[in-house]
């Protein structure tokens, strides 16, 4: 029997399928990015500059979750919402900013300063939010400029990943 792909299991288990593309979802997403944002933001202040991190990572997961759910997408896995955004989006630099950005918040969530490979400081925690801003405005941008040939498309080529 042949092994299914990542993303097949994803399908196969529900954590990845095609929905009705929904804007009330989508504008759900862009405001739980907000607040992400504005909690990095404040546990940045608190010093708390791992969880900035995490935090700042969240506000650009949650964009593009408000993309995805804008096109009919529903995914349920980091990794494989990075897979879709380079397979699917044609992003080059979105893909990469958040590719990193979640190397970057696995490295602090998981593992403690002594073995993170970039020990947290407070500049690399406002490096964080400070791209996470910017990657929130390129993503809402990306989104609204979609037209429904574009998200036609995207829902074609999701049967194909």
């Amino acid at each position: 029997m042949k092994s299914l792909s990542f993303l097949d299991k994803l399908k196969q288990e529900g954590k990845l399928e095609l929905v009705e593309p929904s804007e009330p979802m989508a504008e759900s997403y862009e405001k739980k990015s907000r607040d992400c944002l504005s909690a990095a933001k404040l546990v940045f202040n608190g010093e708390l500059y791992e969880n900035a991190i995490g935090e700042a990572y969240y506000s650009m997961f949650n964009a593009i979750q408000s993309l995805f759910f804008k096109c009919g997408i529903k995914c349920e896995n980091h990794s494989a919402t990075a897979i879709l955004l380079k397979k699917l989006f044609k992003t080059d630099k979105i893909f990469l900013t958040f590719s990193k950005a979640k190397e970057e918040r696995i490295d602090k969530q998981y593992y403690t300063i002594q073995m993170q490979e970039r020990p947290v400081t407070k500049e690399s925690a406002q490096e964080m939010i400070s791209k996470a801003e910017t990657f929130i405005l390129e993503v809402n941008s990306y989104k609204r400029n979609l037209k429904l040939k574009d998200l036609s498309e995207i829902r074609k080529n999701f049967e194909n990943v």
